[in-house]
């Protein structure tokens, strides 16, 4: 005799099979859709983010412009502004003062969203970002160096550059030639040149030169002992071996990796696996977004698992510090009003010849105190539009798809909150990014 288990529903089998269709039903009605409306909100305003980049502020060379008003104008900077460093030589708080950095951190948008579309556009759009990045390393006849952006005359850069130009200069390079875009012709020419610059760096001893004319023969390094240096220096490394094939650069590499650092006792393989540090500033993602992309690299290029898994890690802890800026942006409000100031030449007020590095910035730190009194939008813009924007991307940019996964309407938050066509600066555009690799995981 077979004793049957009671069912708790206090139906019969037969009634309770047929009520099961009602109790879906009932129970989706009763699921919020509020995810749903968040995915379809957050992929319309990463649409409007592409929108407006390319309205705005991609110019005419295929450069990312700092910052523009909501028509699309700025002043750029001419030849004798560049030469005499006004406002002064870094370039800094100018409308072209990040075209190295931004141009090769934005391709890695474009070249997702060619992947996912096929489109012609969008090929075309990732094509104007590379010729940009191949203009800036060909204006000087100084070879390494990596310029910001160029003058009305369309060749004049700033005199100065920086790591943090150069480093997603390479980047930006590595996913455009990886991405199978580049014709034939083209793929020599870059590859040419990203060893002629990688070649210079070394040669300097992974300092950055300047232009002709510059305050300073040299401004930052890839050398130095922290998060800063330690994944950019890697990644180019690891990945001008297997550009080249040359075994001098798997020899740098190996040997880099286990340096240790005199201030920080660590080598350059744990500081990747310790991951992104705030070093400067409270919160800075913007600028530590060139250590992650160097690591996300490093973590897609090795082979070895012990050094991928150390990346993986460096990779996770980063982003569980950028999630602690996606709050900020419920503190920005996209209808408020704050005065914008375009025009960087007011500061020209406070400018003064510089024969130094440390002349350049002691200037531009005047000057900021100065435009932070006239243009408050600024502040407002980069810390709760910027540092939330990079952040997110930081975030997809873990190969923990699962992680990514359970902190995926965290950065639809920050994607869906704003509206783009009423930003004055570019420093959203890592949304994209951002969106495109959230749909990757899906």
């Amino acid at each position: 005799m077979t004793t049957r288990e009671p069912n708790r529903s206090g139906l019969g089998d037969g009634k309770a099979l047929s009520l099961l269709p009602f109790l879906l039903a009932l129970a989706a009605v009763a699921t919020p859709p509020a995810r749903a409306d968040l995915s379809t909100l957050a992929a319309q305003k990463a649409e409007q983010a592409h929108g407006e980049m390319w309205r705005r502020f991609v110019d005419e060379h295929g450069i990312v412009i700092d910052y523009t008003d909501l028509e699309g104008n700025y002043p750029r900077s001419t030849p004798e502004e560049c030469r005499e460093g006004k406002p002064n030589a870094l370039a800094w708080w100018t409308a072209t003062e990040n075209g190295g950095m931004f141009n090769g951190t934005y391709m890695d948008a474009a070249v997702l969203r060619w992947k996912r579309s096929g489109a012609d556009a969008d090929a075309e759009k990732a094509r104007r970002l590379a010729k940009g990045l191949m203009l800036l390393a060909s204006v000087s006849e100084v070879p390494g160096f990596i310029a910001r952006n160029v003058a009305t005359d369309g060749r004049t850069p700033y005199p100065m550059g920086s790591n943090d130009q150069t480093a997603p200069w390479f980047y930006g390079m590595w996913r455009y030639l990886d991405s199978g875009l580049a014709s034939e012709e083209e793929k020599a020419e870059m590859v040419a040149k990203v060893e002629l610059v990688a070649e210079a760096l070394a040669a300097s001893g992974w300092r950055m030169p300047c232009d002709t004319g510059a305050p300073s023969p040299y401004r930052g390094t890839f050398a130095g002992d922290g998060w800063e240096f330690a994944p950019r220096l890697l990644f180019l490394m690891k990945w001008l071996h297997l550009l080249t094939g040359k075994e001098i650069w798997a020899e740098r590499y190996h040997a880099a990796l286990y340096e240790q650092g005199q201030v920080s006792g660590m080598t350059r393989l744990e500081i990747c696996k310790r991951g992104m540090l705030f070093e400067h500033e409270r919160r800075h993602s913007w600028t530590c977004a060139s250590g992650v992309i160097g690591l996300r690299g490093l973590w897609e290029l090795e082979t070895d698992p012990e050094l991928k898994a150390a990346y993986a890690a460096g990779l996770k802890a980063g982003a569980e510090l950028a999630l602690t800026s996606l709050p900020l942006h419920a503190e920005f409000d996209p209808a408020a009003q704050q005065t914008f100031e375009a025009d960087w030449r007011v500061l020209n007020e406070w400018w003064k010849p510089q024969a130094s590095e440390q002349d350049a910035v002691d200037v531009a730190m005047v000057q900021i105190k100065e435009l932070g009194k006239r243009s408050p939008r600024r502040y407002r813009e980069f810390v709760f539009v910027r540092e939330t924007a990079y952040a997110a991307w930081l975030v997809t940019l873990c190969p923990d798809a699962d992680f990514v996964r359970r902190h995926r309407a965290e950065i639809e938050k920050v994607i869906a909150h704003y509206d783009y066509s009423q930003l004055y600066y570019s420093q959203f555009f890592p949304v994209e990014a951002a969106w495109q690799r959230l749909r990757e995981g899906e």
